[in-house]
């Protein structure tokens, strides 16, 4: 049984989720120990249960240490399960992130599966809907699959209550691919996402988002949407011939929305100056299905704690190496076969 130390590098969730994933695709047993040992509130929280049961679900997992709180849990999957599934994490915890553990080893399952989750789609600890229906599911489609996201209702936190069906049409294996440029700019958009609030909040981020990207009017609009409980992210797509990158900021109490928009013309603006077609959310979450296929390139910027976090865990799993190396200002990481011997 292969043992995982869950402190190790960002100490965070995603070591949980990266061994869960790669466990029940390579059906291997696992010891996940020292769970979150990074965070302020440690162990299994909602939103990290519910990504154990849904890998025990599609799996017929053995499991131990499952409750809010554990920072151990043993994890012996077996054959794969696709099927139509529904999960709920009862709070604002992210539902893409529970989708993205389940995620890789249906892609190439016997049978289609359908996922829906219910929880958060837009909150500040995790990427938003379009992010994973866009860019992410963008690349993995690339690889062989089918895979289709529906935004049925939208969820903040602190309440979710949001709502996503995942749709999964298996390929017989993942093919790898390469991402060096981003290619011509297709389109870009903006919207504002607001319920609950007065109007004005969106219109604010909206006029800072047009004049912070020089946006023309028909590339931003506000949306005033139904949800369980209030809430306000703003989103910006930049769809190129090769990729597509979608970037994300979240109202906050007593934060103005001049100030909310102006993070996310930041990030904008730091992913066009580096030059590369990969940014720093979508670098770490590329690891898995490439390493999957086997091989596979892509240009980032520098690379974050997430990524050489999940570039470790990766090898535990599968007979994979990662060559980082400067490209012209940016970072190319090639996935390539283990070399012979190395373990």
């Amino acid at each position: 049984m292969l043992t995982i130390d869950g402190s190790r590098g960002e100490g965070g969730g995603q070591v949980l989720r990266t061994s869960l994933a790669l466990s029940v695709a390579t059906r291997t047993p696992i010891v996940i120990e020292n769970i979150r040992a990074g965070r302020k509130k440690p162990g299994l929280l909602r939103q990290h249960l519910t990504a154990v049961e849904a890998a025990r679900v599609i799996s017929g997992a053995r499991v131990e240490g499952a409750s809010l709180g554990s920072r151990r849990v043993t994890f012996a999957p077996g054959d794969v399960r696709p099927g139509t599934y529904e999960f709920a994490i009862g709070s604002g915890g992210s539902a893409l992130l529970v989708a993205q553990t389940v995620l890789p080893p249906l892609l190439t399952a016997s049978a289609p599966s359908t996922i829906t989750v219910v929880g958060g789609t837009h909150n500040p600890m995790a990427p938003p809907f379009e992010f994973f229906e866009r860019a992410f599911l963008g690349c993995v489609n690339r690889q062989g699959p089918e895979v289709h996201a529906v935004l049925e209702r939208p969820g903040f936190m602190v309440a979710g209550g949001g709502r996503v069906q995942v749709h999964v049409k298996p390929a017989a294996s993942l093919d790898g691919f390469e991402l060096l440029d981003a290619g011509a700019r297709v389109r870009r958009e903006a919207r504002v996402l607001i319920a609950g609030l007065p109007p004005s909040v969106g219109s604010r981020e909206l006029r800072a988002l047009v004049d912070g990207l020089d946006l023309r009017a028909d590339e931003g609009r506000v949306d005033e949407v139904n949800a369980v409980g209030i809430g306000n992210a703003i989103v910006c797509t930049l769809e190129h011939e090769h990729v597509t990158e979608v970037f994300s900021a979240f109202g906050e109490r007593g934060v103005r929305a001049e100030a909310v928009a102006g993070r996310l013309v930041r990030d904008v603006r730091s992913y066009l100056a580096a030059g590369a077609p990969v940014g720093r959310r979508l670098a770490d979450q590329l690891l898995i299905p490439l390493a999957l296929a086997g091989g596979g390139a892509f240009r980032t910027g520098p690379l974050s704690k997430h990524t050489k976090t999940n570039m470790t865990v990766i090898r535990d799993f599968l007979p994979v190496d990662f060559d980082v190396e400067d490209d012209d200002g940016a970072t190319r990481i090639t996935v390539k076969a283990a070399s012979p011997g190395k373990e």
